[in-house]
């Protein structure tokens, strides 16, 4: 059996996106749905902001439907795959390398949407950095504008670890994935996770990495006071991870998986 490296997965950014870009179509409509519903109605030329954009899968499918699209992310592995990906997809794509808590937009262009869907908000580890991350995504939306925000919370009951499974292929490659999450630290706010990757090339020669890390702890509650202290953004609805648009949820500890739309208000 070949050795388990630590590397972090988003330095492996093909193997990241064959596992992940099976739900591009369905992220993608369920985005266009919410702008749709709930956006800026007389906007033309969409516009839209990725936060942490990592291989670039968003990007590409709305820009194909015509969106403006623009994103970032701090992993400049997964900034090139995403440019390669991209190519000469349209000419209205802009990518750049850049953190959550302090991005700033090239030319200070302004979004009708923006979105962070899966849980990657989490990685901001301090109160202080979710609220800079909120505040800059309220500044670069248009007034009406969608922020489309999507992560786990987490259940301070449980005490056991949580573990998910994914299995996925492209030209030859397969890749299965398991992820790991322990019980939160209530005080620190803090939960340890590890994700474990094997993939088997097409000549069957096989890899095995492991990523570890730390990310910032969410009660619905928790999640509730943070919002609150960010005025602009307006909760307007909650839905979860199947992103089906007419199932609506509320903002609280009955699922784990949270997709929260909020809306950039006119006045403060």
């Amino acid at each position: 059996m070949p050795p388990t490296v630590i590397r972090d997965w988003y330095d492996t950014p093909l193997y990241y996106d064959i596992i992940f870009d099976e739900d591009t179509g369905a992220e993608a409509d369920f985005l266009e749905e919410m702008h749709r519903r709930h956006g800026i109605a007389s906007s033309r030329n969409h516009s839209v902001l990725e936060l942490a954009c990592g291989s670039g899968r968003l990007l590409k499918e709305l820009a194909l439907r015509g969106w403006k699209t623009s994103g970032f992310d701090l992993n400049p592995n997964m900034l090139s795959f995403a440019r390669d990906r991209i190519g000469s997809t349209s000419g209205s794509v802009h990518l750049w390398e850049d953190r959550m808590e302090s991005f700033r937009v090239p030319g200070n262009r302004r979004f009708d949407l923006a979105h962070c869907l899966v849980s990657t908000f989490k990685y901001l580890r301090s109160e202080e950095d979710a609220l800079a991350c909120l505040h800059r995504v309220s500044e670069v939306l248009k007034p009406g504008g969608l922020f489309i925000l999507g992560l786990h919370l987490t259940d301070p009951a449980n005490r056991r670890p949580t573990h998910e499974r994914w299995v996925a292929s492209r030209d030859g490659i397969e890749v299965v994935c398991n992820t790991r999450t322990w019980p939160a630290d209530p005080q620190l706010r803090s939960e340890a996770m590890r994700s474990r990757m094997k993939v088997t090339l097409p000549d069957g020669e096989i890899h095995r990495q492991e990523t570890l890390w730390e990310v910032r702890s969410y009660t619905a509650s928790q999640l509730r006071r943070l919002i609150r202290k960010v005025p602009a953004l307006k909760l307007t609805a909650c839905h979860d991870f199947r992103h089906d648009p007419d199932e609506s949820r509320a903002l609280d500890d009955s699922y784990a998986d949270l997709v929260l739309v909020l809306k950039r208000q006119s006045q403060t």
